[in-house]
């Protein structure tokens, strides 16, 4: 359980675009609420110790942090994302969810958010979804700014999307301030359907940073619609579709944590069965990658739900 981290994506706000969301009938706050207790309660009884949120994610970190005060829970390790901003004012129909800005303004703002709500358990804070065309790179004050955090005692790291996370991956962890990496982690989509950022992550990992693993489901699609290859392996081992491709990602040597993302306790038990497949069996799974280009913009048009 060591490698695992429990996200908190799903459940933070009512509308999300990953496919077999278990959630109540009434997604109202105090059912939303309830309902990332439940899960915490479920992965802090299964030995989960890590918990993934983002000021994204709607009330997330709200949620967690009432969580850990109720609880008392000392020995969880928490990462957070700043960069987008939710707008999608708890409504299923919101044209917009989230607006992305990476400005020294905007990290400001949120970083001191996320300390109101979680106090100092946050050990990671992460910019949420870099990629190569991101203002931070040139900005200067931004930059040392999250090498300051980093100075702290702060682990200070990056998320990735798209087609072009490797060279997302591969420029960030080049940038310095003082003539120290501004960076030390990663978070990445990589599953069986788009394993396209696989060598820039192993190179990142030999580098000594910590590599985090998101979408290892493909935002739902393994769960609901796997590939039969996935369903024969799991049928095999007697687990779900969803086991076999949390597995797939925990036997990359290279992946520190695989960030899970249930909407109830059943979810989270289904996928923390992935630790009954044995990695020799992954090697029966014939390669599944699809185009990356393609897989990305498959997932542009999952519907917010």
């Amino acid at each position: 359980m060591e490698r695992i981290a429990v996200g908190l994506a799903a459940l933070g706000r009512p509308a999300y675009l990953n496919l077999g969301r278990d959630l109540p009938p009434e997604r109202d706050v105090a059912a939303m609420r309830a309902a990332t207790h439940a899960v915490l309660d479920e992965a802090y009884r299964a030995g989960v110790r890590w918990v993934d949120v983002a000021r994204s994610y709607g009330r997330s970190e709200e949620f967690l942090g009432d969580w850990l005060a109720a609880r008392g829970h000392q020995d969880i390790f928490v990462s957070s994302k700043w960069g987008y901003r939710y707008v999608g004012d708890w409504r299923l129909d919101a044209e917009v969810h989230e607006v992305k800005e990476h400005s020294l303004a905007r990290f400001t703002e949120q970083w001191a958010r996320t300390r109101e709500l979680l106090g100092g358990q946050v050990g990671l804070y992460q910019v949420h979804s870099l990629t190569v065309d991101s203002p931070l790179f040139t900005d200067r004050p931004l930059l040392d700014a999250l090498a300051g955090l980093s100075a702290a005692g702060v682990e200070v790291g990056f998320s990735t999307s798209g087609p072009a996370q490797a060279d997302a991956v591969r420029r960030a962890f080049e940038l310095e301030v003082g003539g120290q990496p501004v960076f030390s982690a990663v978070q990445s989509t990589w599953n069986v359907l788009e394993p396209s950022a696989g060598a820039a992550l192993a190179e990142a990992r030999a580098a000594g940073n910590r590599v985090l693993v998101k979408e290892t489901l493909a935002n739902g699609r393994l769960a609901v619609e796997a590939p039969e290859p996935v369903r024969r392996l799991a049928a095999e081992y007697g687990v779900g579709p969803d086991a076999v491709a949390v597995a797939a990602v925990l036997a990359q040597e290279w992946a520190s944590v695989a960030v899970l993302g249930p909407s109830s306790p059943a979810q989270l038990r289904a996928n923390l069965a992935a630790v009954r497949v044995p990695r020799a069996g992954l090697a029966a799974l014939p390669g599944l990658a699809e185009d990356s280009r393609e897989y990305w913009a498959q997932r542009s048009h999952l519907r917010w739900n």
